[in-house]
């Protein structure tokens, strides 16, 4: 089994290795003449970038000191966002560079284009007056002019160098990758640190009581706090929470990338959040890479109410919460038996669960609606395709059997503070009786 692991990590390097190799190749050495500092430049780009990528998920992972976490993470995940729309914006390139290269083959058969480096030679003028280029035989030099003295200082110039036919190919196609790339990368990095937007969403529930007609849940998860996304950004979701007037506020899971150590004053907003009923917690994964019982006991202090595997009795429904299945590796993880097993079931029941995976143990227990994070959405396309292949449901609302689960894309980012595709969003979640 080791060597397996150790076989498919060997792969994965590799196969990682030969796209940066490929995108250095396109964007650096096709695009310049020759050895030069544009070119050590750009290498020195792809190598740098990789390395400060993996020692920026090293250092959150293992608790680095939390100022060079901060040092490392800016470039080492941007890193990770560009180098990949980098290499799609190349791939695409592949496919329209024929085209390029055909239209400057049009345009340079009518002499507005690049020539080929082996094509037209451009001129340069020698210290007697003519230049390399052959002039056509048309008539032979007069005596007069054959007998004239050559100008003693007469100075050498040179037209400047025209790049050949491909090299022109080469970087009108990799600086239009590097433009699509970098405008990619920017506006989807704007969209995470302007903060999440709310979406509204309406539940209707058969055993809600008419008179819980319309209890605002305002469910917030994935807010990922951490050596990027700080106390200001916590601010921003928490105004955010607020302003939508909630019966109920549900964060549901990663809240952080770090220790309450690191990250306590970061947190330190959550205290102002406003409910009627309150506020209610339950793990995420990361929450168990960074000391999930630390921050379970400082959430409490802000004011949070935490629902590690239990529920408790809201006028017009249960709520309840598990803890996330991160938790197994330490013992702990999700309980739908003590959470639900003796509630009654004539009550409308809403759950609390990080990951989507769990419906099917939300289904067995009579669960009306789970609410849930974790997949972000894909974050960066094409990533939801793979995040759509590990969970039932990628975002939005889906009904399994008599379970409704509905899934946020969360309102942070991890990694890259990078989102394409799969815009933040904190959902203020409806829910509708049936009897009104």
């Amino acid at each position: 089994m080791i060597v397996l692991v150790v076989l498919a990590g060997l792969a994965v390097l590799a196969a990682f290795a030969g796209l940066h190799w490929y995108a250095w190749r396109r964007l650096v050495r096709d695009t310049t003449a020759g050895p030069g500092p544009a070119r050590r430049a750009g290498t020195a780009v792809f190598v740098a970038g990789p390395l400060l990528m993996f020692a920026a998920l090293a250092a959150e992972r293992t608790g680095a000191p939390f100022l060079l976490q901060r040092v490392l993470a800016w470039p080492g995940f941007m890193w990770m966002a560009v180098s990949l729309y980098l290499l799609l914006a190349l791939l695409a390139g592949e496919l329209v560079r024929p085209l390029v290269r055909k239209s400057v083959r049009r345009w340079a058969d009518r002499g507005t284009a690049p020539a080929e480096a082996e094509g037209i030679a451009e001129p340069s003028f020698t210290g007697a007056g003519e230049t390399t280029e052959s002039a056509p035989a048309t008539a032979a030099p007069s005596p007069t002019t054959a007998l004239s003295p050559a100008p003693a200082l007469a100075p050498t110039t040179a037209l400047s160098p025209v790049p050949s036919r491909r090299l022109f190919v080469s970087r009108v196609v990799g600086g239009t990758a590097a433009a699509v790339a970098a405008g990619t990368v920017g506006y989807g990095t704007y969209g995470v640190l302007r903060g999440p937007k709310v979406k509204r969403v309406t539940v209707p529930l058969a055993k809600l009581p008419r008179a819980a007609h319309g209890f605002r849940i305002t469910v917030v998860s994935d807010i990922h706090l951490g050596p990027i996304l700080g106390r200001g950004f916590t601010r921003r979701v928490v105004d955010t929470v607020n302003s939508t007037q909630p019966d109920l506020i549900a964060v549901v899971g990663d809240l952080v990338d770090g220790t309450v150590e690191h990250l306590g004053p970061a947190a330190a907003p959550l205290a102002g959040l406003r409910a009627r009923h309150g506020a209610y917690f339950v793990t995420g994964n990361h929450e168990y890479f960074s000391g999930a019982e630390q921050w379970v006991d400082h959430v409490r202090e802000l004011g949070l109410h935490p629902l590690r595997n239990a529920r408790t009795e809201l006028p017009a429904f249960d709520l309840a919460g598990v803890d996330d299945v991160a938790g197994e590796s330490e013992g702990k993880g999700p309980d739908f038996a003590k959470a639900l097993g003796d509630r009654d079931r004539a009550r409308a029941s809403v759950l609390l669960a990080h990951q989507p995976v769990v419906i099917h143990d939300a289904v067995e227990h009579g669960v009306d609606l789970q609410l849930s994070g974790h997949t972000h959405g894909g974050q960066l396309w094409p990533g939801n395709l793979v995040a759509d292949l590990a969970n039932p449901t990628l975002a939005g609302l889906e009904r399994y059997g008599d379970t409704q689960l509905y899934v946020t894309r969360g309102a942070g980012a991890w990694g890259p503070p990078v989102r394409v595709g799969a815009p933040s969003d904190i959902t203020v979640v409806e829910l509708a009786s049936r009897q009104a």
